[in-house]
Formats: structure tokens, sequence, C-alpha cells
């Protein structure tokens, strides 16, 4: 018999969407979240289907009018009292939007960003109030103000439970958290808070309150909160940390000790890497000479030839409240974790380790080898479709082994 058709292997996992790893792994994420109902695979495909690598504009426009269109369904059927495809709309709606935040960074001007900000984060409040889940908005005391959260319940019990905090990474929607690890825990039986901290959504976006390295003066009043409910069980408390959370988390934990377990997705002993990997060699060695003026200078010629690169800088610079090209590196820089705050991480800590890690590559095996308390590396690979940052295509397979994990540590 003849055989009609190749046997080429299908590359769709390691060729990805887009030549452009930005619009690619925006896409991963996009896909990764239909499990848990926060995106449709069919809206996501028919949207990229139509933008061109490396197309801002329309990337930006192609995911605000998805979601704009999305949020309008979710209207209408909560206006009819159809709240449960209300609450799954404003869900998506608020996952699209998302990526429109996201997207601005590469415009012309940045004059949308706060407007579709606040239309994404009234998506997800639109799902807090339409869905049957038990969400409950809290005030967070910090510092000289509060904090933004949201205390999650799986069930009107008032019993002392396991309860999960959850800490964003720089620039992740607080929506995101919900295919990110909070609707396994709620699955799971465990509570669930998540909350805006400083250099995060709300905290930027409207307050203009940016980043600080310290996290454990953030979540220190989280914890004082939490063990003032009685629905939370003070000995079963754990915390999540994702993305550049996974700096935040390991940080805090050098000084708060009352967590009882903990994830790193990924860990992160040097948030600055992922910066240094894209300024070339020459411009580097100014800074680390402390060439301040010849660093900026340098730096805003580079700039001149790519105007997205341009814009990206501004936006990923925003939360850390610089505006030189060498006082933003350097305050980037502070974020960094000692030996000593390392060896100062009694907490029993899983690290997640996924092949192709694109940011912080080899830092989760740094943090696990650093810390002193008991420590798990969790590694993912390609073959089971786990790979790249954050294992945006495996989000089922990430909460099978980070809850695991935790019930046996919590039990």
């Amino acid at each position: 018999m003849s055989t009609f058709f190749s046997a080429r292997p299908h590359r769709a996992l390691s060729k990805g969407f887009y030549k452009d790893p930005d619009f690619d792994y925006e896409v991963r994420c996009l896909l990764g979240a239909v499990a848990y109902g926060a995106a449709e695979a069919g809206e996501v495909l028919a949207t990229v289907d139509g933008v061109g690598d490396g197309d801002h504009e329309h990337w930006f426009r192609a995911w605000h009018d998805l979601g704009s269109r999305v949020r309008a369904a979710a209207e209408q059927e909560a206006a009819a009292g159809r709240t449960v495809t209300a609450s799954t709309a404003y869900l998506r709606a608020a996952t699209y939007l998302a990526v429109a935040v996201n997207a601005a960074s590469g415009l012309q001007s940045e004059d949308q960003l706060t407007s579709t900000f606040r239309l994404q984060r009234s998506s997800w409040e639109g799902f807090v109030d339409t869905t049957d889940q038990i969400i409950e908005r809290v005030s967070i005391p910090w510092e000289q103000g509060t904090m933004p959260g949201w205390f999650l319940r799986p069930s009107t019990d008032p019993e002392p439970r396991r309860t999960l905090v959850m800490v964003n990474g720089s620039d992740g929607a607080t929506s995101g958290l919900w295919h990110n690890g909070a609707a396994g825990a709620l699955a799971r039986g465990y509570n669930v808070l998540l909350f805006d901290g400083p250099g995060q959504q709300s905290m930027l976006f409207e307050r203009g309150i940016g980043f600080r390295p310290d996290w454990e003066s953030v979540l220190a009043p989280v914890v004082d909160l939490l063990l003032g409910r009685s629905d939370v069980d003070p000995a079963r408390l754990a915390v999540y940390g994702l993305s550049q959370g996974g700096y935040w988390v390991p940080r805090a934990l050098a000084y708060e000790h009352r967590f009882a377990a903990a994830v790193a997705d990924p860990g992160v002993v040097d948030v600055a890497a992922s910066w240094n990997a894209h300024i070339p060699s020459s411009l580097m060695s100014l800074f680390r000479a402390g060439k301040k003026e010849a660093f900026d200078r340098d730096m805003s010629l580079g700039m001149k030839f790519s105007s997205s690169t341009a814009r990206t800088w501004a936006f990923r610079a925003r939360p850390y409240g610089e505006t030189g090209y060498f006082d933003t590196l350097a305050e980037v820089h502070r974020y960094t974790l000692t030996i000593d705050e390392m060896s100062g991480i009694t907490t029993p800590l899983l690290v997640t380790d996924p092949e192709d890690e694109q940011f912080w590559p080899g830092q989760s095996e740094q943090l696990a080898a650093g810390a002193s308390g008991p420590t798990e590396l969790a590694r993912f690979t390609a073959a089971d479709g786990a790979n790249f940052h954050c294992q945006p295509l495996a989000r089922q397979l990430t909460d099978a082994r980070m809850f695991g994990w935790l019930d046996s540590v919590l039990a």
C-alpha cells in the first residue's frame, strides 16, 4: 500500500503560535486558563487568527474588543437574571481585558491604559457579584492605608480551614489568580485570599503606589488579618507566589515565620537577571562601573531605534518608581535575595522548576539549595506540555502537584 501522507511530526507546542515571544507566551497563558473557565479556546484562537506577529496596535485592539464584547454579553445575562452565564462571561472578559492592559505598553500612547484597567477590574468585580462562589471583599490595613482583597471560601461552614494566600507577579491581573491556583484551592477545600500588593493592579494604576522589595512588611498585615478570622486555621496557613511572586514570597519568609507551608512558582533570587539579559554587555559594563551619565546616554540612543522597546521599558519600569535608565536598573537590583535571607527561610517550601524557564533560568535550584528548611524542587517538562515560565499550558498538573504537596505538609 502506498503512503500518501508524510510522517512529519506536529510541532505546535515547540514552534508556538508567534515568533514574538511575548505574543506566544500570552496565547499559551490564555489557553491554560480554559481549564478553569477563564477563557474559551475558540475565542482565543479566533482572535489570534487575525493578528500578525509584532502588530502591537492590532494586538491591543483585538483583546480589548473581545473583552468588551464578552463583558457586554455578561451584562445582558446578569440583567436577565441568568447569573451562571453572566459570571462565566465576566470571568472570561476579565481574562481578555487583562491581555489588553499589558498590551497597552506597546502602544504609541498610554492614554488607554487606565480606562482599560478599570474595564478589566470591573469585569472581575462583575464575576465576584454574580458567581455562586462565596467571595467576601476585604480591606487589609497596610501602613497609612489599605490593600484591597478578596476572601474566598469553599462553603458556608464556619469551621477553621486550611487557607492559601496568593501573591501575584509583577504585571499579572488579580483575576488571573483564579485559574492559577485559586479555583483549584477552593475545589480542594481551602480558603483563599487574593489581594493587590504595592505596585500591583489598582495599587499602581489607581493609587500610584509602586513595588517594594521588603514583602515581609506586606504579608505581615495579611497574616494578622487572617489570624483574626474564626474560619481560618492558624496552624494551616500557606502562601503561594506566582511569577515575580516567587521572589516576594521567599523574601517575606526570611522574616515572617507564621506560614506553615509555601510555594514559589518559580523560585526567583535575582529579579534583575531578567532585565540584564536584554541589555548589551557593553552597556552593562557601564552600569556596573557606576557610569550613570554614559549608561543613560547610550540607553537613550538605543531606545530611539526601537519605539516598542522604549515603551515596554517604560511600562516595566513604572512600578519601580524611577525615571532614568540607570536609576531604574539600580532599583531593580535591590530585588535580590542574599545568602543570609535564603538561609533564614525555615518554612517548608515547594519550588517549581519548569524546563525552558525564560525569565529566571536556574534560580529555582538556587533558592531550593539556599533555603534552610524542608525544601522540594518540582520539575516540569516539555514532554508533559509543562515547560516555560509558570507552566502556562499545564495549570491543572501544577495544581495537582502543588496541592498534593501542600496537603501532605499541612496534614
